[in-house]
Order: structure tokens, then C-alpha cells, then sequence
């Protein structure tokens, strides 16, 4: 079975390491592509290309401002990816509190010995 575009699936988009990179430093704000480029060591194309898939998946969303373009975050396009981790966080969670439990329980019986 095919994969879907890029373009058209948020999953996919973030498939790409550079992408989640992007994701990553705009956390701290909006920035514009040029900025974004020399941080990630890539050509200011490369980085667009990059930023273009992003928004179109409505990960980031951009605004003029002056003569350059800013890019950020857009929350409700992580909606789906929170949602989609918050699940496996949970599970994790529950993992951990199973093991806190055995390790306690361990300890307890080694004591009574």
C-alpha cells in the first residue's frame, strides 16, 4: 500500500527529521526562513521547501512582516499529533507505576527476610 503525500498528512510531514526540527525551534517563536536555515545548516530552498510541507499540513502558519515572511506554530494543527501522543504518554505512565509497584513490592519482601 502506497504512503500518503506528504503534503497531506500530518504524520507524514513530521516523519521527516529536519521538519521536526523546524517544529522544535519555533517553539521559541516566530522566525523567519533565513534565520531557520543557518540554524539547521541547510540552504534557505531546502528550509522553505520544508516549511512549505509544514504549513500546508497546518503545522506552522506564516505572516509578512515588513520584507520577510515570520513562520510559527500553529496550535491547532498539533492538535492531532498531542491527542495521538497523550495516549501513549498514558500508557507509559501506567507502565512505570506497574514497575514502581513491582520494585516496591520487592523491596518489601526482601525486608521481611
Amino acid at each position: 500500500m502506497a504512503r500518503a503525500a506528504t503534503t497531506s498528512d500530518v504524520f507524514n510531514a513530521i516523519a521527516e527529521p529536519q521538519r521536526r526540527q523546524i517544529l522544535v525551534l519555533l517553539r521559541a517563536g516566530e522566525r523567519p526562513v533565513t534565520e531557520l536555515a543557518q540554524e539547521l545548516g541547510m540552504t534557505q530552498p531546502g528550509t522553505s521547501k520544508h516549511l512549505r510541507v509544514l504549513r500546508e499540513v497546518g503545522l506552522v502558519r506564516d505572516r509578512e512582516a515588513g520584507k520577510q515572511r515570520l513562520y510559527g506554530l500553529n496550535a491547532d494543527g498539533l492538535r492531532p499529533i498531542h491527542e495521538w501522543t497523550g495516549g501513549l504518554e498514558q500508557f507509559w505512565n501506567d507502565s512505570r507505576d506497574r514497575l514502581d509497584r513491582y520494585v516496591q513490592d520487592l523491596n518489601d519482601s526482601q525486608q521481611e527476610e
